[in-house]
């Protein structure tokens, strides 16, 4: 394996993430950092933004898994931009096509709207779930089952003819988007390409470090086997007040999970194939708001969104002395085709949203459902998020 002199280095504002990748016919390693400028919009769209408002915090990357892809030939690495972490050029014959890779947190939005929003970058009206599940050639990424979309049209803006190939994967706390844009022939041409390029893609956990920065747990978070003797126990981690994460009272076969984009807290509960795992998230102001975070929560079980007035319909739970919203769908998880139920409790601070989704098993989920409530109900507060 011949190896560059010099790793290509991107300048990134939170945290690094590490592609290593193949191509121009030969095996090649690089290392990439992620731009970690880009930022979860307040409030978030219900699909994918190309870009994002300034004076917004930066998302942060370090918890996302390395992202391992065998690049095709005549791919060219160019600049990232915001939100994207990896980004190419193809040209051939004059003809230029655009590919970025984009991973998105709670503000993804559902694969509905996020398919509709290219239709429209090409002049083409919106379609319906019947016709999405149509129109979605099925491809593996990671080993997991994923809808590519083959979108054609002119551009509005310049007029000139245009084609996307787009592939959404719904990772474990993120959705990832890749995609192609261009001249017609060329990303002709160039889909077997994009295809291999997604079929190559490979996703391994970051090391754990040596020493783990407890005030990134909550206090009552249960001790880590194998964590650094010098770290401080659980019971020493600073209170809610000094790190603004809530204390809460966490139920004794929780498994503390690997902090991830967007993620405050996360634990994992059950083993083997029979598990379920709960996120506890966190956005500015109204979070986006109810209906598309409910919506995109029901697009994970492969659900159809719900209107305004289904919303209101849902019964609500008392958390922190807040009316917070209850939701709970049962479905087929899109990113494994296995049956699964999603518990979940948005609480809406003053200034603030906490996003509690428990998912997994259907028994599990089950069993677990009333340690969750109580779990969500325990959380104390600091007073900057009251």
């Amino acid at each position: 394996m011949k190896h560059p002199a010099h790793p290509i280095l991107c300048p990134l504002a939170a945290a690094a993430l590490v592609m290593i990748a193949a191509g121009c016919g030969r095996d090649t390693v690089k290392v990439y950092k992620a731009d970690a400028s880009d930022a979860p919009a307040t409030p978030p769209p219900a699909a994918a933004p190309a870009a994002m408002p300034e004076g917004l915090p930066a998302p942060d990357n370090a918890g996302q898994p390395k992202l391992k892809y065998v690049l095709p030939g005549g791919w060219k690495e160019k600049p990232l931009t915001q939100l994207r972490v990896a980004s190419f050029d193809v040209s051939e014959n004059g003809k230029s096509a655009d590919v970025s890779v984009i991973p998105l947190g709670s503000m993804a939005g559902g694969d509905l709207a996020n398919v509709n929003r290219w239709r429209g970058q090409v002049g083409l009206p919106p379609i319906t779930d019947d016709d999405l599940a149509k129109s979605a050639e099925s491809v593996t990424i990671t080993g997991r089952p994923s809808g590519l979309y083959d979108i054609a049209g002119t551009s509005p803006g310049s007029g000139e003819e245009e084609r996307i190939l787009a592939a959404i994967l719904h990772g474990d706390d993120a959705t990832w988007f890749f995609k192609m844009s261009g001249d017609p022939g060329l990303v002709e041409n160039q889909k077997t390409n994009f295809i291999a390029f997604l079929k190559s893609l490979e996703f391994a956990q970051p090391a754990a470090p040596a020493a783990m920065d407890l005030s990134q747990l909550p206090p009552s978070h249960p001790a880590i086997p194998g964590m650094d003797a010098t770290a401080p126990a659980t019971s020493a981690a600073p209170d809610a007040s000094a790190t603004g994460t809530p204390a809460w009272t966490v139920p004794a076969d929780w498994k503390p999970g690997p902090l991830a984009q967007f993620l405050v807290a996360k634990f994992v509960i059950g083993s083997g194939d029979a598990t379920a795992g709960v996120n506890v998230s966190q956005l500015d102001g109204n979070g986006g708001g109810l209906l598309p975070n409910i919506n995109r929560w029901r697009g994970q079980l492969s659900q159809p969104p719900l209107t305004d007035a289904d919303i209101a319909a849902l019964p609500t739970i008392d958390a922190a002395g807040i009316k917070s919203t209850l939701v709970d769908v049962s479905g087929t998880e899109a990113r494994t085709g296995k049956p699964a139920r999603l518990v979940g409790v948005i609480v809406p601070l003053s200034g603030q949203t906490w996003f509690y989704k428990l998912m997994g098993d259907p028994d599990i989920v089950a069993q677990q459902q009333d340690a969750f409530t109580k779990f969500v109900q325990s959380a104390k507060y600091s007073d900057a998020h009251q």
